[in-house]
Protein backbone atom coordinates (compact mmCIF):
# COMPACT_ATOMS: atom_id res chain seq x y z
CA UNK A 1 0.00 0.00 0.00
CA UNK A 2 2.83 1.98 0.05
CA UNK A 3 2.55 3.33 -3.61
CA UNK A 4 -1.11 4.01 -3.42
CA UNK A 5 -0.55 6.04 0.11
CA UNK A 6 2.36 8.07 -1.43
CA UNK A 7 0.55 8.94 -4.21
CA UNK A 8 -2.49 9.78 -2.73
CA UNK A 9 -0.92 12.01 -0.49
CA UNK A 10 0.82 13.87 -3.96
CA UNK A 11 -2.46 14.67 -5.00
CA UNK A 12 -4.02 16.14 -1.63
CA UNK A 13 -0.65 18.30 -1.40
CA UNK A 14 -1.33 19.41 -5.03
CA UNK A 15 -4.29 20.48 -3.81
CA UNK A 16 -5.91 18.09 -6.83
CA UNK A 17 -9.46 17.12 -4.84
CA UNK A 18 -10.12 20.93 -4.27
CA UNK A 19 -10.06 21.16 -8.10
CA UNK A 20 -12.20 18.40 -9.00
CA UNK A 21 -14.67 18.38 -5.97
CA UNK A 22 -17.63 17.74 -8.00
CA UNK A 23 -16.01 14.54 -9.37
CA UNK A 24 -14.91 13.34 -5.69
CA UNK A 25 -18.31 14.18 -4.30
CA UNK A 26 -20.43 12.13 -7.21
CA UNK A 27 -17.83 9.02 -6.79
CA UNK A 28 -18.19 9.22 -3.04
CA UNK A 29 -22.24 9.18 -3.26
CA UNK A 30 -22.00 6.18 -6.07
CA UNK A 31 -20.61 4.20 -3.91
CA UNK A 32 -22.81 5.26 -0.70
CA UNK A 33 -25.56 4.58 -3.09
CA UNK A 34 -24.34 1.03 -3.78
CA UNK A 35 -23.25 0.12 -0.47
CA UNK A 36 -26.76 0.84 0.90
CA UNK A 37 -28.69 -1.40 -1.62
CA UNK A 38 -25.96 -3.98 -1.63
CA UNK A 39 -27.21 -4.12 2.69
CA UNK A 40 -29.14 -2.03 4.43
CA UNK A 41 -29.60 1.98 4.60
CA UNK A 42 -28.70 2.02 8.11
CA UNK A 43 -24.80 2.48 8.60
CA UNK A 44 -24.89 1.09 12.03
CA UNK A 45 -26.00 -2.10 10.55
CA UNK A 46 -23.75 -2.27 7.47
CA UNK A 47 -19.73 -1.55 7.44
CA UNK A 48 -19.87 -0.97 4.19
CA UNK A 49 -21.84 2.03 4.08
CA UNK A 50 -20.42 3.30 7.34
CA UNK A 51 -17.09 3.12 5.22
CA UNK A 52 -18.61 5.33 2.74
CA UNK A 53 -19.94 7.44 4.59
CA UNK A 54 -16.59 8.22 6.81
CA UNK A 55 -14.60 8.42 3.46
CA UNK A 56 -17.53 11.06 2.40
CA UNK A 57 -16.74 13.23 5.89
CA UNK A 58 -12.97 13.26 5.12
CA UNK A 59 -13.85 14.72 1.79
CA UNK A 60 -15.88 17.33 3.70
CA UNK A 61 -18.58 16.02 1.61
CA UNK A 62 -21.63 17.99 2.88
CA UNK A 63 -24.18 15.69 5.31
CA UNK A 64 -27.34 16.64 2.76
CA UNK A 65 -25.41 14.91 0.04
CA UNK A 66 -24.83 11.66 2.00
CA UNK A 67 -28.36 11.56 3.45
CA UNK A 68 -29.33 12.02 -0.35
CA UNK A 69 -26.89 9.44 -1.11
CA UNK A 70 -28.86 7.07 0.86
CA UNK A 71 -32.20 8.03 0.49
CA UNK A 72 -31.96 7.70 -3.10
CA UNK A 73 -30.80 3.72 -2.63
CA UNK A 74 -34.08 3.09 -0.04
CA UNK A 75 -36.26 4.78 -2.44
CA UNK A 76 -34.97 2.59 -5.28
CA UNK A 77 -34.10 5.22 -7.26
CA UNK A 78 -31.28 5.83 -10.13
CA UNK A 79 -29.33 3.19 -12.01
CA UNK A 80 -28.55 0.16 -11.25
CA UNK A 81 -24.15 0.23 -11.25
CA UNK A 82 -22.34 -2.92 -11.64
CA UNK A 83 -19.16 -3.54 -9.87
CA UNK A 84 -16.18 -4.49 -11.43
CA UNK A 85 -12.72 -4.84 -11.33
CA UNK A 86 -9.51 -4.34 -14.37
CA UNK A 87 -5.65 -4.92 -13.84
CA UNK A 88 -3.13 -3.76 -15.43
CA UNK A 89 0.38 -2.90 -15.80
CA UNK A 90 2.16 0.79 -16.41
CA UNK A 91 5.62 1.52 -17.17
CA UNK A 92 8.42 -0.14 -15.33
CA UNK A 93 6.46 -3.28 -15.28
CA UNK A 94 4.17 -1.57 -11.84
CA UNK A 95 0.89 -3.51 -11.28
CA UNK A 96 -2.35 -1.40 -10.95
CA UNK A 97 -5.99 -2.91 -10.31
CA UNK A 98 -8.53 -0.71 -10.94
CA UNK A 99 -12.08 -0.93 -9.23
CA UNK A 100 -15.52 0.41 -11.02
CA UNK A 101 -19.21 0.84 -10.76
CA UNK A 102 -20.64 1.34 -13.59
CA UNK A 103 -24.16 1.42 -15.79
CA UNK A 104 -22.76 0.65 -19.01
CA UNK A 105 -19.99 -1.95 -19.05
CA UNK A 106 -18.88 -1.60 -22.75
CA UNK A 107 -18.21 2.71 -22.01
CA UNK A 108 -16.01 1.83 -18.78
CA UNK A 109 -14.21 -1.05 -20.35
CA UNK A 110 -13.27 1.00 -23.68
CA UNK A 111 -12.18 4.42 -20.97
CA UNK A 112 -9.90 2.41 -18.67
CA UNK A 113 -8.78 0.75 -21.89
CA UNK A 114 -8.08 4.05 -23.38
CA UNK A 115 -6.64 5.38 -20.03
CA UNK A 116 -4.00 2.98 -19.66
CA UNK A 117 -3.05 3.03 -23.70
CA UNK A 118 -2.79 7.01 -23.70
CA UNK A 119 -0.54 6.58 -21.17
CA UNK A 120 2.31 4.24 -21.26
CA UNK A 121 0.12 1.12 -19.69
CA UNK A 122 -2.04 -1.38 -20.82
CA UNK A 123 -4.51 -3.37 -19.37
CA UNK A 124 -4.41 -7.33 -18.83
CA UNK A 125 -6.51 -10.33 -18.33
CA UNK A 126 -8.36 -10.07 -14.70
CA UNK A 127 -6.50 -12.19 -12.29
CA UNK A 128 -3.21 -11.21 -14.32
CA UNK A 129 -1.55 -8.82 -11.21
CA UNK A 130 -4.30 -9.40 -8.38
CA UNK A 131 -1.98 -12.84 -7.21
CA UNK A 132 0.42 -9.70 -6.12
CA UNK A 133 -1.94 -8.41 -3.76
CA UNK A 134 -3.83 -8.94 -1.02
CA UNK A 135 -7.45 -8.45 -0.32
CA UNK A 136 -7.41 -6.48 3.68
CA UNK A 137 -9.34 -4.77 5.84
CA UNK A 138 -7.66 -1.16 6.95
CA UNK A 139 -9.38 0.76 9.82
CA UNK A 140 -7.41 4.08 10.29
CA UNK A 141 -7.28 6.30 13.20
CA UNK A 142 -5.80 10.08 14.88
CA UNK A 143 -2.61 9.29 16.13
CA UNK A 144 -3.48 11.35 19.14
CA UNK A 145 -6.09 8.49 20.20
CA UNK A 146 -3.20 6.05 21.53
CA UNK A 147 0.58 5.48 21.49
CA UNK A 148 2.16 3.08 19.33
CA UNK A 149 2.12 0.18 22.08
CA UNK A 150 -1.37 0.90 23.24
CA UNK A 151 -2.41 0.59 19.62
CA UNK A 152 -0.33 -2.36 18.84
CA UNK A 153 -1.65 -4.10 21.54
CA UNK A 154 -5.10 -3.50 20.94
CA UNK A 155 -4.76 -4.79 17.17
CA UNK A 156 -3.46 -7.74 18.48
CA UNK A 157 -5.89 -8.74 21.13
CA UNK A 158 -8.82 -7.41 18.82
CA UNK A 159 -7.26 -10.18 15.73
CA UNK A 160 -5.21 -7.64 13.68
CA UNK A 161 -2.05 -8.43 11.58
CA UNK A 162 -0.57 -5.38 11.68
CA UNK A 163 -0.15 -2.26 13.15
CA UNK A 164 1.68 1.43 11.20
CA UNK A 165 1.97 4.30 13.25
CA UNK A 166 3.31 7.30 12.67
CA UNK A 167 3.25 11.06 12.98
CA UNK A 168 -0.13 10.96 10.73
CA UNK A 169 -1.66 8.53 12.98
CA UNK A 170 -2.22 4.64 13.23
CA UNK A 171 -3.22 2.33 9.94
CA UNK A 172 -4.27 -1.52 11.28
CA UNK A 173 -4.37 -4.06 8.62
CA UNK A 174 -6.15 -7.26 9.41
CA UNK A 175 -7.66 -10.59 7.30
CA UNK A 176 -11.04 -9.63 4.96
CA UNK A 177 -12.54 -11.96 6.69
CA UNK A 178 -11.37 -10.47 10.10
CA UNK A 179 -12.32 -7.02 9.45
CA UNK A 180 -15.96 -7.00 10.94
CA UNK A 181 -14.47 -8.23 14.13
CA UNK A 182 -11.50 -6.33 14.25
CA UNK A 183 -13.05 -2.73 13.45
CA UNK A 184 -16.02 -2.96 15.74
CA UNK A 185 -13.26 -3.96 18.75
CA UNK A 186 -11.29 -1.03 17.74
CA UNK A 187 -14.12 1.30 17.55
CA UNK A 188 -15.78 0.52 20.60
CA UNK A 189 -12.54 1.47 22.16
CA UNK A 190 -11.05 4.22 19.80
CA UNK A 191 -14.18 5.52 18.86
CA UNK A 192 -14.99 6.14 14.85
CA UNK A 193 -11.58 5.50 13.16
CA UNK A 194 -10.51 8.59 10.46
CA UNK A 195 -10.67 5.97 7.62
CA UNK A 196 -12.16 1.84 6.72
CA UNK A 197 -12.71 -0.12 4.61
CA UNK A 198 -11.84 -3.36 2.15
CA UNK A 199 -8.66 -2.20 0.02
CA UNK A 200 -6.25 -4.54 -2.19
CA UNK A 201 -2.43 -4.56 -0.46
CA UNK A 202 0.22 -5.00 -2.82
CA UNK A 203 2.33 -7.85 -1.02
CA UNK A 204 5.68 -5.89 -2.42
CA UNK A 205 6.63 -2.62 -4.09
CA UNK A 206 8.89 -2.32 -6.29
CA UNK A 207 11.23 0.82 -6.92
CA UNK A 208 10.72 2.84 -9.56
CA UNK A 209 13.23 5.97 -11.07
CA UNK A 210 12.23 9.16 -10.57
CA UNK A 211 11.55 9.23 -14.42
CA UNK A 212 9.11 6.24 -14.19
CA UNK A 213 7.40 7.29 -11.38
CA UNK A 214 6.09 10.90 -13.18
CA UNK A 215 5.15 7.88 -16.09
CA UNK A 216 3.23 6.39 -13.39
CA UNK A 217 2.04 9.37 -11.39
CA UNK A 218 0.09 10.22 -14.61
CA UNK A 219 -1.31 7.21 -15.86
CA UNK A 220 -3.31 6.84 -12.14
CA UNK A 221 -4.14 10.60 -12.34
CA UNK A 222 -5.64 9.64 -15.85
CA UNK A 223 -6.94 6.60 -14.76
CA UNK A 224 -8.58 8.23 -11.69
CA UNK A 225 -10.46 10.89 -14.34
CA UNK A 226 -12.67 8.49 -15.58
CA UNK A 227 -15.91 9.30 -13.95
CA UNK A 228 -16.73 5.49 -13.58
CA UNK A 229 -12.98 4.58 -11.48
CA UNK A 230 -13.81 4.45 -8.24
CA UNK A 231 -10.43 3.42 -6.99
CA UNK A 232 -7.12 2.34 -7.97
CA UNK A 233 -4.16 0.25 -6.25
CA UNK A 234 -0.47 0.09 -7.09
CA UNK A 235 2.47 -1.55 -6.19
CA UNK A 236 5.35 0.46 -6.64
CA UNK A 237 7.14 3.19 -4.45
CA UNK A 238 8.23 6.39 -5.50
CA UNK A 239 11.44 8.38 -3.85
CA UNK A 240 11.34 10.68 -1.35
CA UNK A 241 12.85 13.19 -3.66
CA UNK A 242 10.18 12.56 -6.31
CA UNK A 243 7.04 12.80 -3.78
CA UNK A 244 8.39 16.07 -2.44
CA UNK A 245 8.72 17.52 -5.87
CA UNK A 246 5.26 15.98 -7.20
CA UNK A 247 3.70 17.38 -3.42
CA UNK A 248 5.41 20.65 -3.90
Amino acid sequence: MAGHSQFKNIMHRKGRVDAVRSKVFSKLAREITVAAKLGTPDPTMNPRLRAAILAARAENMPKDNIERAIKKAAGNDGENYEEIRYEGYGPGGAALIVEAQTDNRNRTASDVRSAFTKSGGSLAETGAVAFMFDRVGVIAFPADVADADTMLEAAIEAGADDVRSDADGHEVTCAQDAYGEVSKALEARFGEPRRTGLIWKAQNTIDVDDETGEKLIRLVEVIEDQDDVQNVYVNFALSDALVEKMGA
